[in-house]
């Protein structure tokens, strides 16, 4: 099973363990009166229902909005260190098969730095979305990645492919223009 995106785990079962994990820590937050409950989501996660993992990741932004808590949810887009992952749950045959969707991959020391930033200011009571300084087709991100690690998976950009069980539109994981960019691009990640 892929622990990053649930993968393996049949919708029920990742549904049910994101409701269950996120309602003992909504529990949990009321008893110990906390004010601030920041979440961590993915953006374009409400636009995606036929992915078992983003419909839970739904599931759990509406346990956390119908609480009795304060908070922000804080979406992000796919992290770069997933880029592996990714490509791994892509991957037949030695041919990685994606479509052209655009996305902006971003750091997990920005997400870092958001999520931090969400919880030293007052509660949204809302979503907010942080994307990656760079704008890149799905399939050309991981193109890259896979090149700069010497990985001789060929890249092939499928429109039909699916990610983590759905169909991706052209911007399905790209968030609002007006979201806040992490601050590290691609190759200096790569660097």
């Amino acid at each position: 099973m892929n622990t990053l995106t649930g993968e393996g785990l049949t919708g029920a079962e990742v549904l049910e363990f994101f409701r269950r994990s996120t309602g003992n820590l909504v529990e949990a937050a009321l008893k110990a009166k906390v004010n601030h409950y920041v979440a961590l989501s993915v953006v374009g996660a409400d636009e995606l229902p036929d992915s078992g993992y983003l419909r839970a990741k739904v599931a759990q932004e509406v346990l956390i909005r119908n609480s009795d808590l304060s908070y922000p949810i804080v979406r992000a887009t796919q992290f770069l260190e997933f880029a592996a992952a990714i490509a791994d749950t892509a991957t037949v045959d030695s041919v990685v098969r994606l479509p052209g969707a655009g996305t902006q991959p971003i750091a997990a020391a920005d997400v870092a730095r958001a999520v931090a930033h969400a919880a030293e200011e007052p509660p949204a009571n809302g979503i907010i979305e942080i994307g990656g300084p760079d704008v890149l087709p799905i399939d050309e991100w991981i193109r890259r990645v896979l090149t700069a690690r010497d990985d001789s998976r060929k890249v092939v950009t499928d429109p039909t492919a699916k990610y983590f069980g759905t169909l991706l539109g052209a911007d399905s994981l790209v968030p609002a223009t007006q979201a806040p960019r992490g601050t590290v691009p691609l190759t200096e990640w790569l660097a």
